[in-house]
């Protein structure tokens, strides 16, 4: 059991933190508070009481009261981020000395044990503001998707933001070969098939290839081809924590996986080849995407067909305009990726994309 009690929430943390302050003299109740610190990724501060040295008190990205130690902490300066733990779930009493020590939430064990690993994770990692997390997907089969991600990542990557590229279609054959880099060690989407509650950010981004400055989340060659929601939820919220951009790589079909990816982008992308066949296909997903994304917008790919221009196309499918895409080869000589060539059309059309995002997406 969690329960809240109305102060403001801690400002969100810029850049990595300490670890919380721990207060308390039970040793169950410590033990148990250790335990969930490791599981978070944290190195907690104990004390019995209010700690002597100046400053301790307030500097803690966040402090754990036991119930037991309530009476001793009375006396310290208000402040906020500090959580009352304690074991009986029939003690009113509780809520009073919460109040009294100006405590911001009263937890109960073991009960809200997921979120307190949860809040102690936030503050170990530094958690700031979110990344910018866009999905791609084809209005058609080759429609060129998954090459527009590509270009996107990168250049997001060599304009010096954390970028993150997923490969959230199972059936495209890895966006790591499309990258060139598909011999390069880290895990792919299988290592996280059991992936359930939290994974820590810094964690995931260590684990995975690293390909043009850029982290990129593929699948392997292996016969998995489905990842439990469940697994995509907490990697991609993971890879949010992180800030930055996280360019999320989709296929037309929504199962319960895409649709939590779908969940937790800022925006997506639909790569309309300009022709009325692929337009009408292009509805259809558009239709389906709709119903979990809000913001959904219509890059087009030439050649058009008579009649046919970027505008017509956003206009039949009744989506906002990024713009046409120019075409280049998917891998250049010499191994540059989708984007690489920062002078190419490409990669201008992408640089000009983050540009206008943070804008058109409401400051997201």
């Amino acid at each position: 059991m969690a329960g809240v009690i109305t102060h403001d929430r801690p400002p969100a943390a810029e850049g990595r933190q300490g670890g919380p302050l721990i207060v308390t003299e039970d040793a169950e109740l410590l033990d148990d508070l250790l335990r969930l610190c490791a599981a978070a990724g944290a190195r907690p501060e104990v004390h019995h009481g209010v700690p002597e040295h100046r400053g301790s008190w307030e500097a803690a990205p966040l402090v754990l009261v036991g119930d037991d130690a309530a009476r001793r902490v009375r006396g310290a300066a208000r402040r906020r981020g500090v959580v009352l733990v304690g074991r009986d779930q029939d003690d009113s009493g509780v809520w009073r000395r919460a109040v009294e020590i100006g405590a911001d939430h009263v937890l109960m064990l073991p009960d809200g044990e997921q979120w307190l690993v949860d809040r102690i994770a936030d503050v170990a990692e530094g958690v700031g503001r979110p990344a910018l997390t866009v999905g791609v997907l084809g209005g058609r089969g080759g429609a060129g998707a998954s090459t527009l991600a590509c270009a996107l990542a990168v250049t997001s990557a060599r304009e010096g933001r954390r970028t993150l590229l997923v490969d959230a279609d199972p059936l495209g054959g890895g966006l790591d070969v499309l990258l060139g880099g598909e011999g390069v060690e880290g895990l792919r989407w299988p290592a996280f098939a059991a992936s359930r509650g939290r994974v820590g950010g810094g964690a995931l981004e260590e684990s995975l290839p690293e390909l043009h400055a850029l982290r990129v989340l593929s699948w392997d060659r292996g016969d998995s081809v489905a990842i439990p929601a469940q697994a995509v939820r907490a990697v991609l919220a993971a890879a949010r924590r992180r800030g930055g951009a996280v360019v999320v790589d989709l296929p037309r079909r929504i199962d319960e996986g895409v649709a939590e990816a779908l969940a937790q982008l800022d925006l997506g992308v639909l790569v309309v080849p300009a022709d009325l066949r692929a337009i009408a296909a292009a509805g259809r997903v558009a239709s389906s995407v709709g119903m979990v994304l809000r913001d959904l917008r219509v890059a087009v790919r030439g050649p058009y067909a008579p009649g046919l221009d970027d505008r017509e196309v956003a206009r039949l499918l009744g989506l906002p305009l990024v713009g046409e895409v120019p075409v280049e080869p998917p891998l250049l000589d010499g191994g540059v990726p989708p984007g690489g060539s920062a002078r190419g059309p490409l990669a201008r059309f992408c640089s000009a994309f983050w540009q206008r995002v943070p804008v058109e997406g409401g400051g997201v």
